[in-house]
């Protein structure tokens, strides 16, 4: 049961190959902030800002908060929960399907 649950490597290696392909994608200092988020030691920090995320996308019918709150809580809950290692794997293959264009211009254009 447990095997099911986590990823093999190849599976986790695309989850952060995608990942890091966002992130380029990102404004300089926002990619910036993020790839400082994503760092090991910050654990604590990352899955706070992961869970405030998360509760923001929930209450995404208040100003300033949004349904894209939710992907993101997603993304950096990832990195340390299993659970959200498996939606974030999904999210970035329902990704790669709609808007292939978010990968391929990251291999292709190196940033």
């Amino acid at each position: 049961m447990a095997a099911e649950t986590e990823p093999d490597n190849e599976t986790e290696r695309l989850r952060k190959q995608r990942r890091d392909a966002l992130v380029a994608r990102l404004p300089a200092r926002l990619a910036d902030w993020v790839r400082w988020l994503l760092a090991a030691e910050r654990r604590t920090l990352r899955m706070f800002a992961g869970f405030l995320f998360l509760l923001g996308g929930f209450l995404s019918f208040l100003p300033l908060l949004g349904i894209w709150m939710l992907p993101l809580g997603v993304v950096l809950l990832a990195e340390d929960i299993p659970l959200f290692r498996g939606l974030s794997v999904r999210l970035f293959a329902w990704m790669a399907r709609r808007r292939p264009d978010l990968f391929a211009e990251q291999k292709e254009s190196g940033r």
